[in-house]
């Protein structure tokens, strides 16, 4: 068979195994941008399936243990809902139906039985991204050339989430290679934004964040792949440092690239998902299946920020910008509706100064697609990138055993649009690898003494406590129009566990154009003469919360601060 009828036959079978009256027949037209609030619409949910969904994970967890709910009901009502999404916006990939349903019967068997919850994530619907391995099932993470290879193990996160009593139940789409921050491939197509379906999902985690219904899934991060996903679709999500949640036994791209760790993190409706998810998985000591993660328990001391002050009075520092683009106003305004709160709320906020954020984008992405007026700067510093050292080559061996091309574009017309995200020119050799490698370490050694100099600026006698800066220069922006990742990439490089909040969404009458003559770059300025409102109409906007290595429970304490102030600024208004 031809690639093409290979991943036809795919995506023809996608929804074999879904029981029929799960399908909704009233869907909105094509043209009906907004689906968020369509599920109650769809004729597929009852008020009981509505009300679960639309619960806490700790409400879930609650109603699951005290039988309330059952977990067969539970999944069910996920399902659902998490169908009428796939209808909406294409977010699934694989759906097991049966194998999901078995499993949360067992565990409604043994809570009847045992009088207790099997873990801490007992009868939890949890959706997965593509790769993330379950025996039986294929990950195939967009390449035609992996249809058919089936796991013939579970990656150590999904033993350990169904030790918890998790019941994984979807997996969820990817870009072909994940090495991009929008969602399409070639076996199952286009993700959308459930907000306006004209604008992106993001990726690589695109269908973990355009599922929205669901209380918990789990993406991965290598540049932005869980933030700008949640961020663009109204969700939390949480890039912990690297080697401190189990990627082992997960199929990935640019396997061996080891300087920049892709890092798996979770996605939720609510913040305390996020939490309970990453204090589950640490309770289950995943050193000891994985041999890359680091042997650290969860910390209820920094947890209550013992090293913050006890989060008495913390001082926050903004980085309105990263004095390469503007962020557009929208994000601007979600940056100041943060610092109102926080300082209405009693904390201390600051600027961030930017620092060499142009060579820290460098070090992880070619410069091929900058400018010259970028390009200049960094050609003198480094000669590649650490991503795109052999990534070309990397590709394309994953796609030759069918003929697939390795996509260029994520725009509509790919023919017409210019390659993005895609390295070129030859790999480079291990000695001018390891310069680059020499570089990032030196980043990190100087960017730790600008955060530790912050000690002057912040009258607390400690540091900066968190940076809160943007997702994105933009909200979610049209498909193919997401170019860059060059405000979440960069804690990848440094290694600073960083948390998406929600905070509103695009108003066009809040969120005019505003006048700017001057330009930081060519790049600032393409970014400006992209915005209009009307364009990104009802798109979410986000705020990222960001801690330094290792420090991923005083990072969620501080989110909680942060999402306490953002609540109670509303609750006054």
């Amino acid at each position: 068979m031809t690639w093409q009828q290979i991943a036809a036959e795919k995506k023809s079978h996608q929804l074999d195994s879904v029981p029929k009256e799960w399908l909704s027949s009233t869907l909105p037209s094509a043209e009906t941008l907004s689906v968020i609030d369509f599920p109650p619409e769809s004729k597929v949910l009852s008020a009981l399936d509505l009300e679960i969904t639309e619960s806490s994970v700790a409400s879930l967890l609650s109603n699951l243990a005290s039988s309330k709910w059952s977990a067969v009901q539970v999944t069910t009502s996920f399902y659902k809902r998490a169908i009428v999404a796939q209808q909406l916006t294409n977010c699934l990939t694989e759906i097991f139906v049966d194998r999901a349903l078995a499993r949360a019967k067992a565990l409604d068997e043994h809570l009847e039985k045992t009088g207790q919850v099997v873990g801490m994530l007992h009868g939890l619907p949890i959706s997965l991204k593509d790769q993330i391995s379950i025996q039986g099932i294929e990950s195939t993470i967009g390449y035609v050339s992996w249809v058919g290879q089936f796991a013939e193990k579970n990656s150590v996160l999904v033993d350990i989430l169904e030790s918890l009593g998790a019941v994984p139940f979807v997996k969820t789409n990817v870009p072909q290679t994940l090495m991009w921050p929008e969602t399409f491939n070639n076996i199952f197509g286009r993700t959308t934004n459930p907000y306006n379906r004209s604008l992106t999902s993001g990726g690589s985690s695109g269908g973990e964040g355009a599922l929205v219904g669901d209380p918990l899934g789990v993406g991965s991060d290598i540049g932005g792949s869980v933030r700008i996903p949640a961020g663009f679709c109204g969700v939390y999500g949480f890039r912990p440092s690297s080697n401190r949640v189990p990627y082992a036994g997960c199929v990935n791209t640019l396997e061996g690239e080891d300087s920049v760790l892709s890092v798996l993190g979770p996605l939720s409706n609510t913040l305390d998902g996020i939490k309970i998810f990453f204090k589950a998985v640490l309770s289950k000591e995943p050193w000891l299946k994985d041999p890359m993660v680091m042997r650290k328990r969860w910390s209820d001391e920094e947890y209550k920020l013992i090293d913050h002050g006890n989060g008495e009075k913390l001082c926050f520092a903004i980085m309105w910008d990263d004095g390469i683009v503007v962020p557009h106003p929208p994000v601007r305004r979600g940056l100041e509706i943060t610092k109102k709160a926080l300082l209405a709320a009693g904390h201390q906020v600051i600027d961030w100064k930017s620092y060499k954020q142009a060579e820290i984008s460098a070090n992880v992405v070619s410069v091929d697609g900058m400018t010259s007026t970028n390009r200049v700067l960094i050609r003198a510093i480094l000669k590649s990138a650490i991503w795109n050292a052999a990534a070309a080559e990397d590709f394309m061996a994953a796609a030759a055993p069918t003929g697939e091309p390795v996509i260029a574009s994520m725009g509509i017309l790919q023919e017409d649009d210019e390659l993005l995200f895609r390295p070129s020119g030859a790999a480079i050799s291990a000695f001018e690898l390891w310069q680059v490698h020499k570089k990032k370490r030196d980043l990190r050694q100087e960017y730790l003494k600008h955060w530790e100099d912050t000690i002057s600026q912040t009258g607390t006698g400690r540091p900066v406590d968190a940076i809160i800066g943007p997702m994105a220069s933009y909200t979610a922006p049209p498909h193919g129009l997401n170019k860059t990742a060059q405000y979440t990439m960069w804690c990848n490089l440094l290694d600073y566990p960083a948390m998406i909040i929600p905070v509103s969404k695009v108003d066009q009458a809040l969120d005019a154009k505003q006048m700017r003559e001057e330009f930081y770059t060519a790049e600032d300025q393409e970014n400006y003469e992209l915005y209009n409102p009307a364009t990104y109409e009802n798109a979410p906007i986000s705020i990222q919360v960001v801690g330094r290595t290792m420090e991923e429970e005083a990072v969620i304490a501080m989110s909680e601060i942060v999402d306490e102030a953002l609540r109670a600024s509303k609750s006054n208004i």
